[in-house]
């Protein structure tokens, strides 16, 4: 059976009471034995995984991909190139 946390409308006392899914949502206060309503609270959701749409986690690029796709005509000649490090030559 699950645990629901209520409200007292009169008292504003706050507690929590096992119940069965077939009984109503109010319960009576052990304060004051006035009608309590039951509370809502935001439950806390962790995405856990690879991901969940294609555009949350970019594709990462394996070395030889990064390598082809080096601009060596931009590199300034006596410079160091920025795609492998290696001397540029133009």
């Amino acid at each position: 059976m699950p645990v629901y946390d209520y409200e007292c409308g009169q008292c504003a006392h706050k507690f929590e009471q096992r119940r069965s899914f077939s009984e109503g949502a109010n319960a009576a206060c052990p304060k004051c034995s006035s009608e309590a309503k039951r509370v809502f609270a935001p439950v806390p959701i962790v995405f856990k995984g690879s991901g969940f749409y294609v555009t949350d986690y970019p594709k990462q690029k394996t070395p030889v991909e990064a390598k082809s796709d080096c601009q060596k005509s931009s590199c300034a000649s006596g410079s160091t190139c920025a795609c492998d490090g290696s001397a540029c030559k133009k």
